[in-house]
C-alpha cells in the first residue's frame, strides 16, 4: 500500500479509472458549521491519494472535474454526508454515486450493523482501526497515523462493492439500490437546504 499526499487538489492528468472510492474527513458532522478538511480516493489498486485542505480554500478544479465526470462511478460509505460536503465546499454535484451503507441496509437485513468497520469485518475479514476518526483533520500537516487512517477508509470499498453486488442480485434488490443511489445527490441537496433532520416522505 502507498499513500500519496496532495495539498488542495489532485495533480492534473491523474487517471483513477472508471470506479473510484471516495471518503471525506471534516472538522465535525454539521453541514452548516463544519468544514471539509480531507478528501481521500483510491482506484482499488491498493493505493490511496489524500487531498488535504489545511485552510478553507477549495480551488480544486481537477478534483471537481473527477467528481462531476458521469463516466466515473464514485463509491462511498454513507455517501449522503460526503456528497453534501463536496457540494458545499467544491461546488460540484458529485454523480454517479454508489453507497456501501445503503447497499448493506438493503441486503444485510439480518443485522443492524452497517458501519464501515462492520462491513470490512463481516464481508472481507479485515479489521479496521477507528482510532484517528476524531483527530484534528484541519491541522497544518497530517501525521502518518492520520494518513494511514484516511487511506484505510477507501482501500476496501471496491471489494465491499463487489461483495454487496452479489447480495443485491441474490436478494433481487439491485434496481431498488440503484434508484436510491440515483437520488443521493438530491438527498444531499435537501440536507444542505435544511431538511437534514426531517423525513419529507412521512405523513
Amino acid at each position: 500500500m502507498s499513500v500519496t499526499y496532495h495539498r488542495y487538489d489532485l495533480p492534473a492528468g491523474l487517471a483513477l479509472g472508471p470506479v473510484v472510492a471516495v471518503d471525506t474527513e471534516t472538522m465535525g458532522l454539521s453541514l452548516v458549521r463544519d468544514r471539509l478538511c480531507v478528501v481521500q480516493l483510491s482506484a482499488g489498486d491498493g493505493n490511496a491519494h489524500v487531498v488535504h485542505f489545511p485552510e478553507p480554500r477549495y480551488d480544486s478544479p481537477n478534483l471537481a472535474r473527477l467528481f462531476a465526470d458521469p463516466a466515473v462511478t464514485k463509491v462511498f460509505h454513507f455517501a449522503r454526508f460526503d456528497l453534501a460536503m463536496i457540494r458545499r465546499h467544491l461546488g460540484v454535484r458529485c454523480q454517479p454515486a454508489w453507497c456501501t451503507k445503503i447497499a448493506s441496509r438493503l441486503t444485510r437485513t439480518n443485522t443492524d450493523r452497517h458501519g464501515l468497520k462492520d462491513l470490512c469485518r463481516d464481508l472481507i475479514g479485515i479489521e479496521l482501526s477507528k482510532q484517528q476518526q476524531t483527530s484534528d483533520w484541519g491541522a497544518p500537516d497530517l501525521n502518518a497515523d492520520q494518513l494511514a487512517y484516511a487511506a484505510s477508509d477507501v482501500l476496501y470499498l471496491h471489494q465491499l462493492k463487489a461483495r454487496l453486488e452479489v447480495l443485491m442480485d441474490r436478494e433481487g434488490r439491485r434496481a431498488l439500490a440503484e434508484a436510491c443511489f440515483g437520488f443521493l445527490p438530491d438527498r444531499a441537496d435537501l440536507d444542505l437546504a435544511g431538511w437534514d433532520a426531517e423525513d419529507i416522505f412521512a405523513h
